[in-house]
């Protein structure tokens, strides 16, 4: 299905362009006509990024840094495949885009898998597809500028080492490039593809624990995703901060018996980019460039400064965390059940969705399913949207082949 956007909207809301309200000096915020303060929600570049590309943990409320590995542990935390059981895997994942609107040309693929080196090595790839189908652009008067495909995707691989019986790390790079309306003019600006390189940087733990007279293991995590430099769609020095995040979780996991086991996932995430300021505030642009002084950071000033620039302070910094949590029964490594839910801040975004799913896994063949239902009147792009994943497992192709 064909589209019709004006060309400035992904460009402009990149960029952080607010409205004409008035500031708060007491509140540290711009209101809005009934005195509340307005969102303040983070802005970056290729957003693709932060979202969940697998149907397994799409169906755990996005939750994944220290869940059982799978391939599509690249996504959330590399240094957990190093716990792996299999020695290769590899998934595919297949997510719809705005399929509420009718839009059957959106969608994001991810293919991801890892190879086990030995004991302590492994090696991990993934790359991501983001596709916006085909678009009309037009210029503010609505007169057609032309037709394209704007799309985004990521290309990476990442090492994961175990330093220990209970602990891992894993670096990981990858390469970025985002066309969203190339060679389009706005304003007297040509729009441009954007490029990047980014690197991960994750850790994990896990150890075998005992709750009552049940075996389990409990497991922390921590990956540092994104990474990497600063992007623009222009030919000015007006640039963009990527998603640079923070993401730490927890899993404890229950095997009741030989057949039943229960994990329990909880992912907290933020993201190190600056906070945005409302253009009334008067310390917006001290320099008085016409750029907002929290755009002209740097990366490193981005990241060290994310816990303490907020505009209302404190109070705000807490507010740009969101949560994951995620539920997973397992009967017989063999058939799952999962369910879980996302929170967000109202003033940060107000994504809150509960989501369901579930996977079956048949000799070297896993497949999973998950549904997104909305908790809240912010619109979600995967409202009752079923997401698909689809694993192989090399390790069990081959010793089904060596029964036989």
């Amino acid at each position: 299905m064909k589209k019709v956007f004006p060309i400035l909207i992904t460009i402009l809301a990149i960029s952080g362009a607010f409205g004409q309200s008035v500031f708060d000096p007491e509140k540290n915020c711009t209101l809005d006509a009934n005195g509340n303060c307005l969102p303040t929600p983070i802005l970056t570049a290729m957003p693709f990024l932060r979202i969940a590309p697998d149907a397994r943990g799409g169906a755990m409320g996005e939750a994944g840094i220290v869940a059982d590995p799978s391939a599509a542990s690249m996504h959330y935390n590399a240094s957990n495949l190093a716990f792996a059981e299999d020695k290769n895997a590899i998934s595919l994942n297949f997510t719809p885009w705005l399929r509420n609107l009718g839009l059957d040309d959106l969608y994001l693929t991810y293919l991801a898998g890892y190879t086990k080196l030995d004991k302590y090595q492994t090696l991990g790839f993934n790359v991501r597809y983001f596709s916006l189908g085909s678009i009309f652009f037009t210029d503010t008067q609505g007169g057609s500028t032309g037709e394209g495909r704007p799309r985004e995707f990521e290309v990476g691989a990442a090492y994961a080492r175990k330093l220990g019986d209970n602990f891992s790390a894993a670096v990981a790079g990858k390469f970025l490039f985002s066309s969203l309306a190339p060679g389009q003019i706005s304003g007297g600006i040509i729009i441009n593809n954007a490029t990047s390189f980014a690197t991960d940087v994750s850790l994990t733990y896990r150890k075998k624990t005992k709750i009552s007279n049940y075996n389990g293991y409990w497991a922390f995590g921590m990956n540092i995703s994104n990474l990497g430099a600063k992007v623009t769609y222009t030919d000015n020095n007006d640039k963009d901060f990527i998603p640079t995040n923070l993401g730490l979780g927890g899993m404890l996991r229950i095997d009741f018996d030989d057949y039943n086991t229960l994990a329990f996932c909880l992912d907290v995430n933020k993201l190190l980019v600056p906070s945005p300021w409302s253009i009334e505030n008067p310390k917006w642009d001290a320099n008085n460039n016409d750029i907002a002084d929290w755009r002209e950071k740097t990366l490193f000033q981005g990241v060290f400064g994310s816990f303490n620039d907020a505009q209302a302070g404190f109070s705000e910094e807490l507010k740009e965390f969101y949560y994951s949590i995620g539920l997973e029964y397992l009967y017989s490594k063999q058939f799952a059940v999962r369910t879980g839910y996302y929170y967000e801040n109202a003033l940060k975004g107000a994504r809150k969705f509960f989501t369901i799913g579930a996977g079956i896994k048949y000799n070297v063949f896993e497949f999973n399913l998950s549904y997104l239902a909305p908790s809240s009147i912010q619109r979600n792009p995967l409202d009752n949207t079923l997401r698909f994943g689809l694993n192989f497992n090399f390790t069990g192709l081959k010793d089904s082949l060596e029964e036989e």
